[in-house]
């Protein structure tokens, strides 16, 4: 007797279980999840990036740090950080490898010994000239498959808008 009445309380735990996963179901499905596709077409396009930079020996953060120096010339840490949206205990090492590479320099701040400033060396801005096609070829890689380049610009004009909320 007391063993049929632990599986009565076993399958009515289990129709609970049930009925709370189907209530909750559609609001933690990963469908309806925002933060999937973000993920999911963020890994993509690092994807599509990789076998344009392995030639040169770069990792895609690494390019992105070209990208702000490129654009930017000499940054502190921070100030790449700021514009990369990383700390330092996650740029420091990626930085420290760059320089082993030959690509930039860091030099400590003469105003303020705590800041290290990171310049690119002549190795470094050759690359700019080396990948200045990889923004096309990129393109090239999705655009069978993609909406109109408007619509590209007005998605990254959102993604952006949400870059940019409080944390």
């Amino acid at each position: 007797m007391e063993h049929g009445r632990l599986d009565v309380v076993e399958k009515s735990l289990d129709i609970e279980t049930f009925l709370i996963m189907q209530e909750l179901s559609a609001h933690q499905k990963l469908e309806n999840q925002l933060c999937f596709p973000l993920y999911a077409a963020s890994r993509r396009i690092i994807q599509w990036y990789t076998p344009h930079l392995q030639p040169f020996g770069i990792t895609y953060p690494q390019y992105l740090v070209f990208l702000v120096l490129w654009e930017h010339a000499n940054q502190t840490v921070t100030e790449i950080g700021e514009f990369l949206l990383l700390g330092s205990n996650t740029l420091t090492p990626l930085l420290k490898r760059m320089e082993s590479h030959g690509w930039i320099t860091r030099v400590r701040s003469d105003l303020d010994e705590r800041q290290v400033m990171i310049q690119l060396t002549d190795q470094g801005r050759q690359l700019q000239s080396q990948l200045a096609d990889l923004p096309q070829k990129l393109m090239q890689c999705i655009s069978p498959n993609s909406p109109d380049p408007e619509a590209l610009s007005a998605f990254r004009h959102v993604l952006w808008q949400l870059i940019q909320l409080p944390e």
